[in-house]
């Protein structure tokens, strides 16, 4: 049967909870087994997707349209495992479940009580992954430990045991033992502390994480195994990064953890582990040589998380160009205040990712009119081919006012429009054009080429798109439509074909991006700007003589 593996975490959020259970999925997968992840957010909003960026980052979109935790992110990046809707459940999720449940009737009259009937939904949920096929189900609780929104679900998994057998089940709970540099020691209390919040609810864990800047010594983990009832060679020490989080899975490896998984669920169907790829993507990372430089100009990058998938890929795309990729993070509104002379000098490519509202959006039309005109390689990610279509309308169409009727309902020339299909739509929630579409692609264009395919398909976020009445007169002055819907009633990418590299694309091509295999678009966008870096050092005068498209003003 199905085994099932709970993660929960204590002390302090953002320990890294999702990059843990992503690794345990990359091992046991490596190992030949079959994974399933999801995740379990505490607050009550039905999902994240009208949360702001600044409270919860990025919104990880999947291919059935649901709109999910970002740490969803980390389960697809490393693994192979399908997600879809039933991998992230909220607790307002939840109880919308069950209370149109009661309106239908379907308790036939009972008092609706968090236990059984929440407890049972979520028991439910973990469920629907446990499939014929599917070897180990890994869940996430988020939050910490004794989190009163995270009562439900901890209560939950410590009923779920008795349903299917504590020999089925597997605790691992992720703490931190930190260093306190005045007394030059490490402190073991706050672990026991958690481990023993987690044992009052009913849950003994199986194994401990313990994430720490400092090495752990023997005896610091001999006492945590002692006060925490855990076997000693389950005290798993898991010292921060300061490379890269891929180094996270061989940092487990070397602790032995895929092992202790392994014996402790009885997983017979596992196999050797094969991790030597994944060792030799890590080696060849810090054995670069060369680098490029890229401004993501973005409304919310004071938060790194509000843009994690971008530039993840953005990573990505450096591996697969065997190349380090420095990411300066520009403010928007930063190069209103400057200008992208200034916010962007010296920079080898230029990025605009997502984002809602018109805050910065003059400093973003600023800098994709700066990366045009001087041949710097350009990639637009949903409102970046946006923005691009309204810095082209106004500065080479000659159209001063252009606009999205997002920004300017009452724009002249709205050569971006909100979607047909979302003019009657009335509530923000789960309503926009979500999840995956395909995409049908022109030969001979920038986006054929890294596709190196007739059809592809891309997951979108959005309610706008480029108004098809402004289509010829962007075809007449040289833009090219490289990527539309199947019908050809929407644009889906646009590029310049005289400009090195300059694309848009409505879709967010950073949900499918892996560190061992890099999204197409983003590896040639970084080639591109190597290529520009290049050039730039032969020829220091290239970047000021620019596009050969004319343009006004």
């Amino acid at each position: 049967m199905t085994k099932f593996i709970f993660v929960t975490g204590g002390v302090v959020s953002s320990l890294g909870k999702g990059l843990t259970c992503a690794s345990i999925g990359l091992l046991l997968e490596r190992r030949g087994l079959t994974v399933r992840l999801q995740k379990f957010d505490p607050y009550i909003n039905v999902d994240p997707g009208t949360m702001s960026p600044y409270q919860h980052g990025e919104v990880y979109v999947l291919d059935d349209g649901a709109e999910t935790d970002l740490d969803l992110g980390h389960y697809e990046r490393f693994t192979n495992a399908p997600l879809s809707r039933d991998c992230n459940y909220t607790t307002g999720k939840i109880y919308l479940s069950v209370i149109e449940k009661e309106r239908a009737g379907v308790y036939k009259g009972h008092t609706v009580q968090v236990i059984p009937h929440i407890t049972n939904e979520i028991k439910e949920g973990i469920k629907k992954l446990a499939t014929p096929d599917v070897d180990v189900v890994i869940t996430e609780v988020g939050g910490t430990v004794g989190d009163i929104e995270g009562m439900p679900f901890f209560e939950a998994i410590r009923q779920f045991s008795l349903d299917v057998g504590r020999n089925n089940c597997l605790y691992i709970h992720l703490t931190l033992v930190p260093y306190l540099k005045a007394a030059g020691e490490l402190k073991t209390k706050p672990t026991q502390h958690s481990v023993g919040e987690l044992r009052k609810i009913g849950i003994q864990p199986d194994i401990l994480i313990c994430r720490t800047e400092r090495e752990l010594p023997k005896d610091e983990a001999e006492k945590i195994a002692q006060f925490c009832n855990v076997e000693r060679r389950a005290v798993i020490e898991e010292r921060d990064k300061d490379y890269t989080i891929y180094e996270v899975p061989l940092s487990l490896v070397n602790n032995k953890l895929d092992e202790l998984v392994v014996e402790k669920l009885s997983l017979t169907k596992a196999g050797p582990l094969k991790m030597d790829d994944w060792r030799e993507m890590i080696a060849g990372m810090r054995a670069w040589d060369r680098d490029v430089n890229v401004a993501v100009v973005g409304k919310y990058v004071k938060h790194h998380d509000a843009y994690k998938s971008v530039y993840e890929s953005l990573i990505h795309a450096g591996i697969a160009n065997h190349c380090r990729v420095h990411i300066r993070k520009v403010e928007a509104e930063k190069v209103e205040q400057e200008g992208a002379e200034k916010a962007l000098s010296g920079i080898d490519a230029l990025l605009v990712p997502g984002g809602f509202d018109k805050r910065g959006v003059y400093g973003k039309l600023d800098a994709i009119r700066y990366a045009r005109e001087r041949s710097i390689p350009f990639f637009g990610l949903c409102l970046g081919l946006q923005c691009a279509a309204i810095e082209f309308a106004r500065n080479v169409l000659g159209l001063p006012d252009a606009n999205s009727t997002e920004f300017n309902p009452d724009t002249p020339d709205p050569v971006v429009c909100l979607m047909d299909a979302q003019r009657k739509v009335t509530t923000i929630g789960g309503t926009q054009r979500l999840g995956a579409y395909d995409c049908k692609l022109v030969p001979g264009t920038k986006a054929h080429a890294a596709y190196k395919a007739d059809v592809v398909s891309e997951r979108h976020r959005h309610r706008f798109e480029f108004n098809n009445e402004y289509r010829a007169a962007f075809q007449r002055a040289g833009m090219v439509f490289s990527g539309t819907t199947p019908d050809g009633s929407l644009v889906e990418i646009l590029e310049i074909p005289d400009h090195p590299w300059f694309v848009g694309v409505q879709c967010h091509p950073e949900f499918k991006s892996k560190p061992n295999r890099a999204h197409p678009l983003f590896r040639d966008f970084i080639a591109a700007g190597l290529t520009h870096k290049s050039e730039k050092k032969s020829d220091p005068g290239r970047s000021s003589r620019g596009s050969q498209i004319a343009t006004v003003g």
